[in-house]
């Protein structure tokens, strides 16, 4: 596991943006197409604010890359401003030159959402699976929305949102819980993990204690992050904020051997 640890978001989104650009790079050098996951909420907006700058003035280009979102509400239409279609759209893809159908985003109004899952897995084993996954983590310790409890192994399913999740996420609803849907489709642990490489951000003191246990705990499900601990290509890059409740020598450990890296 290696762990980035940056002074703020802003810099934690720069880090994350940079590397992601390079791997792009470095596909688009073979003439091979890059897949990428990725995901929603407030952590990765620095990120993409600085892929937009970088493919604006640096000419870095998404037409050969596919994406794959982590998650979406079921029930919402995508139209809706809380939807994560529309989040992606006004966030991040209306802004550079991907192409519209090489963005994949969970259909959380299908008529079979058993169906929608099954044939989202099929689409990411279709285009050889994904090369670099961008994930956050939940103030639970959640990825993606695998609440809890759930399977380490898991795939694309629906998952019932807690109530804990829904009063966070109520924020981007004038603050109201029941307004936050009740379900959500999103890829499994499994699917994250196959990824050929993971970056985990984490910013701010609210993603402390959840930090402090993908990075130091046991792998368990009740803390689904951790499963990051086994897979073999993770980072985290997180801000000091976030590392408040690691050890003194668990931190100490990771900013050196970014030290030592960089020397």
């Amino acid at each position: 596991m290696r762990v980035v640890i940056q002074s703020n978001s802003s810099t934690v989104g720069t880090w994350a943006a940079r590397h992601i650009a390079g791997a792009i790079q470095e596909a688009a050098s073979r003439n091979s197409r890059f897949v990428l996951g990725l995901a929603t909420g407030s952590t990765p907006l620095t990120t993409y604010a600085e892929l937009i700058r970088m493919h604006r003035e640096e000419g870095l280009s998404f037409a050969h890359v596919i994406t794959f979102n982590m998650d979406e509400y079921v029930g919402l239409p995508k139209e809706h401003p809380e939807s994560y279609h529309s989040f992606m759209w006004n966030n991040f893809f209306s802004h550079i030159d991907i192409l519209p159908e090489n963005t994949n985003i969970l259909n959380g109004n299908a008529a079979d959402l058993l169906q929608e899952c099954a044939d989202y897995e099929r689409r990411i084993t279709d285009v050889g699976g994904i090369d670099l996954f961008l994930a956050g983590i939940g103030v639970d310790g959640h990825l993606a929305f695998n609440e809890p409890f759930s399977s380490l192994t898991s795939r694309t399913r629906v998952m019932d949102l807690t109530i804990d999740t829904r009063i966070v996420n109520s924020r981007f609803f004038d603050g109201d819980v029941n307004a936050v849907p009740k379900q959500a489709l999103t890829v499994g642990v499994g699917t994250v993990c196959d990824a050929r490489q993971v970056i985990l951000l984490a910013t701010g003191y609210v993603k402390a204690n959840a930090l402090k246990h993908t990075i130091e705990g046991d792998v368990s499900h009740v803390w689904t992050a951790s499963a990051l601990q086994m897979h073999p290509d993770p980072i985290i890059v997180c801000d000091e904020q976030a590392c408040m409740d690691l050890k003194v020598s668990t931190y100490r450990y990771f900013k050196e051997e970014e030290a030592g890296s960089n020397q």
